[in-house]
């Protein structure tokens, strides 16, 4: 398994609503959280898509950044803003 594989995918900033507004996700772990705990709704079909495509990138049937590709998908249904975080 591979939760907090912090190299796995380009990170992602996201502009939440509530006390964790903004948040960064570096890993597998903390999009599972972000996913679970914070996501503003769990009725969409890219969210779900976004959840199954977590576990699969946990598990190792596909790729991290295959997961990230679904997180933005989700993340734009669900009207929250993403942005890639570039390290220097």
């Amino acid at each position: 398994m591979y939760w907090n594989t912090s190299s796995a995918f380009t990170p992602v900033g996201l502009a939440l609503r509530g006390p964790a507004a903004h948040r960064i996700v570096c890993t597998l772990g903390d999009a599972a959280h972000i996913l679970i705990k914070d996501w503003p709704s769990d009725d969409g079909e890219e969210y779900v898509a976004a959840v199954r495509a977590c576990v699969d990138a946990i598990s190792g049937q596909i790729a991290p950044e295959k997961f990230r590709e679904a997180l933005l998908r989700a993340a734009d249904e669900a009207g929250i803003a993403a942005l890639t975080v570039v390290h220097r």
